[in-house]
């Protein structure tokens, strides 16, 4: 079975720009929002990606790594597509469109693949951060962080950027024990994709 791995942060807190020291040919990227890399490195890319688009280039398991940037928007755009239709209905359906797409990734991709999502945080009425949604209604239908193993919340002072591994009481990051041992560690997922296959056995190139 294939890892999702979710990484959460608001925007500008250096999400896409942990991508950077992959090489061409380690991971493929799914630009959602069809963004420019932050960085001057080409990675290969597929623009504009969709369910569609996604699913289909997942199914031909050419790539070790890949990175869906931003997910968050997969349900956003859906709920614009849908913004006439009346009733709670395409809240469910968006909830079990964004699920399946993780359940295929866990059920169906070889067990050395890894499947980022890098996705928009946002806070509650509670003040908790947590994972960006399409609303309350949506949440009701699905707890986005509750489909993965690790959730790395990304932050950022300005200068410093780096990856929360565990919660801190107020966001929701996760990771086994011993994966990554340290609460914060700089946001650089190429050596995160390292210590996620070493901490599971998964096989690396050499």
């Amino acid at each position: 079975m294939g890892i999702p791995i979710l990484i959460i942060g608001e925007s500008g807190s250096g999400k896409t720009t942990s991508l950077r020291n992959f090489e061409p040919g380690e991971i493929l990227v799914f630009s959602v929002a069809n963004k420019s890399l932050p960085f001057r490195k080409k990675l290969d890319t597929v623009k504009n990606a969709t369910y569609g688009s996604i699913g289909v280039t997942l199914k031909q398991k050419q790539y070790k790594r890949y990175a869906i940037d931003d997910s968050q928007y997969l349900m956003a755009f859906e709920l614009f597509d849908r913004a006439k239709e009346t009733g709670y209905g395409k809240f469910t359906d968006i909830a079990v469109r964004f699920r399946s797409m993780i359940d295929y990734i866990s059920r169906d991709l070889p067990d050395d693949t890894i499947v980022y999502l890098l996705h928009h945080s946002e806070i509650t009425d509670s003040g908790k951060i947590k994972a960006k949604t399409v609303g309350k209604m949506l949440d009701n239908q699905l707890t986005v962080e509750g489909l993965f193993s690790v959730v790395l919340y990304c932050r950022s002072d300005g200068h410093r950027y780096h990856f929360e591994t565990q919660t801190d009481g107020y966001t929701t990051a996760k990771s086994p024990k011993d994966m990554f041992n340290l609460l914060e560690i700089d946001n650089d997922l190429k050596m995160v994709d390292g210590a996620i296959r070493e901490y599971w056995g998964l096989n690396t190139e050499k």
